[in-house]
């Protein structure tokens, strides 16, 4: 079931300007990448997503569910731009944590953490403190903990950032291999290098509205003709970013 965004608005304050003005958008099913600036409405975009933060105006929906109702939350995960590591704990432990607190029994968050280490390629560090690990080991965390409850949409907010090219590489490929059948990805993130063609979708935020969504070759499609194979996505992204709003 895709995510629905329906003629959504939010503006952080009655005389603020809005920051999604009534966006429409339908998340399709695999990996998608949101790009856009800072202070596109990225974020807040997918806080909406995550029903930790409700529209103004609008509503968000997966299928049937409203995103203020229990099934919505059970089914989604939501990894914001910052991971704190939780003084004390194992990655095991920090990750059990965050399944009960999403109504998992203990013994079942113990298990099932163990499970979402293993699938980010952590279950080696799985007793080591949290405050120990390195800072893509603690993003590997972050999407651990988004996994433990076994979401069918997961939300990753700039989950690269402050990574090297290859940690960045390495972290989309891994994303990749979580994209199933039942589960679908949506990360945003303001750098195009994180953009590959294994990715399904694209959608280009700016001003708080949506520039473009579609498949990942019909993005590319919009670079200029002889552009090099290394630079399709920058130049995709500078030709959309180009047009009248």
């Amino acid at each position: 079931m895709p995510i629905q965004f329906d003629a959504c608005s939010y503006a952080y304050g009655r005389r603020k300007p809005a920051v999604l003005d009534r966006l429409t958008l339908t998340v399709p099913d695999g990996f998608t990448v949101l790009l856009g600036p800072n202070g596109a409405g990225k974020s807040t975009l997918l806080r909406l997503a995550a029903g930790v933060t409700r529209p103004t105006a609008g509503e968000v929906r997966l299928g049937p569910h409203s995103s203020r109702g229990r099934e919505y939350r059970r089914a989604v995960a939501w990894m914001p731009q910052t991971i704190t590591a939780m003084t004390g704990l194992t990655a095991r432990e920090q990750v059990a944590y965050t399944g009960w607190l999403k109504g998992m029994s203990r013994a079942d968050a113990w298990t099932a953490a163990l499970e979402a280490l293993a699938r980010v390629e952590l279950a080696d560090r799985a007793d080591v403190r949290t405050a120990q690990l390195s800072g893509g080991q603690l993003r590997r965390v972050g999407v651990a903990a988004a996994l433990v409850h076994r979401a069918t949409v997961l939300l990753l907010d700039e989950p690269t950032a402050g990574m090297d090219p290859t940690q960045r590489r390495v972290f989309r490929e891994l994303v990749l291999t979580l994209v199933t059948g039942d589960v679908r990805v949506l990360m945003s993130t303001h750098d195009v290098g994180d953009l590959a063609e294994e990715t399904h979708h694209v959608t280009v935020l700016g001003d708080g509205r949506v520039g473009f969504t579609g498949t990942t070759a019909a993005f590319l499609a919009h670079a200029p003709a002889g552009t090099p194979e290394a630079r399709r996505a920058e130049a995709a992204y500078g030709a959309l970013a180009a047009r009248p709003g």
